[in-house]
């Protein structure tokens, strides 16, 4: 059951009438996070406006796998389940995202890169003068880097968010692991 009363886009008004419609025009639908995150609309338009533009700092799939990885690690099930349901659609396949649940990858430069995801996750950003090194080591940049760090707290937004709201999940569910050992 809920937390936070999701806002009916239908009843919306002002502001978060106009961002709910962005939303539902860009999504074709408007998922209960976001309907959820709307009662305070300077919250939603926070995560579109970060999600936008970080939008083209890494390629979409890899932005996925780290949501995914992220959303594991902190036991997030709308998060997870949203971002694999979107991670098939855009062409990952099963055995790559269970890989990914766990900070793996078939794709050597993709597990770096997930490694590193879970690591400023896992030490809230004190990381090592080695895991910097390893993820250079994989041919990330200082650019590539700032992305992945912004990318996992845009995901930590949205995984305390939903934890918090407990919004009904509008995707096909997956449960976290840790869930499913409790």
């Amino acid at each position: 059951m809920p937390r936070l009363t999701p806002i009916d886009p239908t009843t919306a008004t002002g502001e978060a009438k106009e961002l709910l419609d962005g939303i539902q025009a860009a999504f074709g639908m408007t998922p209960n996070s976001f309907r959820a995150m709307a009662n305070n609309p300077a919250v939603l338009k926070g995560w579109i406006e970060l999600s936008g533009a970080l939008g083209p700092t890494l390629a979409r799939e890899l932005g996925e796998q780290i949501a995914i990885a992220i959303a594991e690690q902190n036991g997030c099930a709308y998060c997870l389940s949203a971002h694999t349901a979107v991670a098939g659609l855009l062409g990952i396949d099963a055995h790559e995202i269970d890989h990914n649940r766990s900070g793996e990858s078939d794709d050597e430069r993709a597990a770096a890169a997930l490694r590193f995801a879970l690591t400023v996750n896992a030490k809230r950003g004190g990381v090592s003068d080695t895991d910097l090194a390893e993820v250079r080591a994989a041919g990330y940049d200082e650019a590539d880097i700032a992305a992945i760090v912004a990318h996992v707290a845009l995901n930590v937004l949205t995984n305390y968010f939903n934890r918090v709201a407990q919004p009904v999940i509008d995707f096909p569910e997956v449960t976290p692991r840790m869930a499913e050992a409790a």
